[in-house]
């Protein structure tokens, strides 16, 4: 997932996406942890792509504490 395509969605959709991802990122540790993972590289994409949203939220938040 691209920044900009995160920077488009709302917070709701943000935080959502987040548990998503998190939640994928946890089955795919618990594949790795039995042998039974396929894409080990999946599991850095996602590391990412919850930091990009992190970072989105934080930014969204720091907007609003100026106003």
């Amino acid at each position: 997932m691209k920044m900009k395509e995160i920077i488009q969605l709302s917070t709701d959709e943000l935080l959502t996406k987040r548990r998503d991802l998190r939640q994928e990122s946890l089955h795919l540790r618990l594949q790795q942890q039995s042998g039974q993972l396929e894409q080990p590289s999946r599991l850095r994409l996602l590391r990412r792509d919850v930091a990009r949203i992190e970072t989105a939220f934080s930014e969204r938040v720091k907007q609003r504490e100026k106003k």
